[in-house]
């Protein structure tokens, strides 16, 4: 199972965002248990989809808001209704990620056993730091290349030529990142999935 546990960065010297936010993940990921407030400016929820699961962090991390943590392992089945109220391995690592998260590239951290962990986690810190690095017109072409546009209708959407899509996208990394994400997704499933049949260490 897949725990992720979310931590508000700077929350001191702004204001709570912990509602918004659980508002957003509500209507746009389908997870086990819910993400709920946990405490204070942190909210935690329950995956089994590693692919989403990778999706999800990436994009709160990619906010520059949060700092992320995915915990991989068993958890005390059946689960309660409640996500704070749940207990095991995965929630156990999930706050050892979170915690780490704070300090690690991307704002974002895999905890779990076994090298796999190690391996999924540097994949997404790399993804994240790209992410973070890219520029507003190389994300901005990439979005839409994502939701179904070719280069072609892109430029026409922005009004620029299909070279200048093609040049910002290329200095974005976009479809070696798109890659790579998906690997990562399926990656972390087929860890998930094997720490589930009580495989690990």
């Amino acid at each position: 199972m897949i725990v992720i546990t979310i931590d508000q960065r700077r929350s001191r010297s702004g204001p709570d965002k912990v509602e918004s936010l659980l508002r957003r993940l509500d209507s746009e990921y389908n997870a086990v248990r819910g993400f709920e407030r946990t405490a204070g400016d942190e909210l935690q929820g329950v995956l089994d989809d590693g692919v989403m699961a990778v999706a999800l962090a990436l994009d709160v991390a990619h906010t520059g808001e949060w700092s992320v943590g995915i915990g991989v392992g068993s958890v005390q089945t059946p689960l309660p209704r409640e996500t704070r109220a749940g207990r095991g391995q995965a929630f156990e690592y999930a706050r050892d990620a979170v915690e780490r998260a704070k300090n690690s590239s991307g704002a974002l951290a895999l905890s779990g056993p076994g090298p796999e962990a190690e391996r999924i986690e540097a994949e997404l810190q790399l993804l994240a730091l790209v992410n973070a690095r890219r520029t507003k017109t190389s994300a901005e072409a990439g979005t839409l290349v994502s939701q179904g546009l070719t280069q072609q209708q892109v430029a026409a959407r922005l009004e620029i030529s299909q070279q200048a899509v093609s040049a910002r996208l290329a200095s974005g990394l976009w479809y070696e990142t798109t890659r790579l994400t998906d690997l990562a997704g399926r990656a972390l499933a087929d860890y998930s999935m094997t720490m589930e049949g009580g495989q690990n260490s």
